[in-house]
């Protein structure tokens, strides 16, 4: 029997190409955000991040500050001081979106960001977008990745087309939208009790790959939906696209984690359990071959506590570095 050593490198430096950023939902009602536990899935695939973690691809000008205070407690006499207290607990974070998607330019912009429903034939013109077409009831047999419609209401869709499926608004009041909250109703009059409203402003969205016919009509998707297997309740409807506005009162909320990958193998993982957006949408434009340019999306946040239920500390963001296998720690 033979055993072969392993001889560990002395610890390198970490070198990374680039940050890859992913993003998951906080549960607003319960204050409950997506905890990134690195103990137990710190070595899943890039490409692959576990639910719900979204992944947003690479982001550029990544930055990150502490802005918790410090304090000395001064005693005696001449004063000296005897103990150093956390007198604030604070941080920011940011950075650019390379990629334009429904949820980069949401996070960038940090106030409601909207869906553009299909307009109906004769609605008035709007900034955030007009009255839209009438709805479709999903057909039993849905999935996160297929929607079972009549074959009559299949037609009315096109393979490339985009579509927002969620449920009727009527008349709730607080945070709306499946799979994400992305509005907080004050009245129905508010929202003029529009029944397209939280499909209006809804994260459930997707791309249509394909039109199904047959005994099963319906939509395949590109992609799953954010909110999982639609309910009986949920309607479909087709946009053209997504707006945000430069105003409104309302601060969307994501739980955030960044990965920096060495190339020796190690990790590092910053996980941000709560951000607010701290600035209105922005983009910064980057000279490529003239005239081309390209535009990216700004991004900047606040990271609000959490505890941590392991000693009871309130805590904005978590570092972990996971060392490679080759060196020594």
């Amino acid at each position: 029997m033979s055993t072969t050593a392993v001889t560990p490198l002395r610890a390198l430096p970490a070198i990374g190409r680039r940050v890859r950023g992913y993003f998951a939902p906080v549960d607003r009602v319960h204050q409950q955000p997506t905890i990134f536990d690195p103990s137990a899935n710190g070595q899943f695939a890039a490409d692959a991040p576990p639910a719900p973690w979204v992944d947003l691809g690479w982001i550029e000008n990544f930055a990150r500050k502490s802005a918790s205070k410090f304090g000395g407690m001064v005693t005696g006499s001449p004063a000296t001081t005897q103990f150093q207290v956390r007198e604030t607990v604070d941080a920011t974070v940011s950075f650019r979106f390379k990629a334009w998607s429904k949820l980069s330019m949401a996070l960038a912009a940090g106030s409601e960001h909207m869906n553009l429903i299909v307009p109906a034939t004769g609605a008035a013109g709007n900034g955030s977008g007009s009255k839209g077409v009438a709805p479709v009831k999903l057909a039993a047999g849905s999935t996160a990745t297929f929607l079972s419609l009549a074959a009559s209401d299949a037609d009315g869709f096109a393979a490339g087309s985009l579509v927002t499926v969620d449920v009727d608004y009527a008349g709730q009041t607080g945070y709306v939208g499946s799979g994400v909250f992305a509005a907080c109703v004050q009245s129905a009059a508010a929202v003029n009790s529009d029944p397209d409203y939280i499909r209006r402003v809804s994260f459930n969205v997707a791309r249509v790959a394909s039109l199904a016919t047959g005994a099963t009509s319906g939509l395949v998707l590109a992609q799953p939906l954010i909110a999982g297997v639609p309910s009986s309740a949920m309607c479909v409807q087709p946009i053209c696209g997504f707006i945000d506005r430069e105003g409104g009162s309302f601060f969307q909320e994501w739980s955030a984690l960044f990965l920096i990958e060495g190339q020796q193998g190690e990790r590092i993982f910053f996980h941000y359990p709560r951000l607010q957006s701290t600035a209105g949408s922005a983009e910064s434009a980057t000279a490529m071959t003239a005239p081309l340019e390209r535009i990216a999306l700004s991004a900047s946040f606040r990271a609000l506590p959490v505890t941590d239920t392991n000693d009871g500390a309130a805590v904005v963001c978590f570092r972990s570095f996971l060392p490679s296998e080759s060196t020594l720690v």
